[in-house]
């Protein structure tokens, strides 16, 4: 018995969904980094770095980055 996706050829990551919701953006822009810089006293910069160490839990990055001056 063939199944409809018998004919389909078997190309690398096809039919695999990203492992999180967030799709990547144009110019490879994190929208997490955007996020909190537009919600926090942080540049771009600053939020990426901050990502990096502690993960992408928003509530999480907001809390920290209250604690934190902004560039100067």
């Amino acid at each position: 018995m063939n199944q409809a996706n018998d004919n389909i050829p078997n190309r690398p990551g096809a039919g695999h969904s990203p492992s999180s919701s967030r799709l990547p953006t144009k110019g490879g822009e994190d929208p997490d980094v955007r996020f909190l810089a537009e919600n926090s006293d942080l540049s771009p910069k600053q939020a990426r770095e901050l990502i990096r160490e502690h993960g992408h839990d928003r509530d999480k990055l907001l809390r920290i980055a209250g604690t934190m001056k902004a560039e100067g």
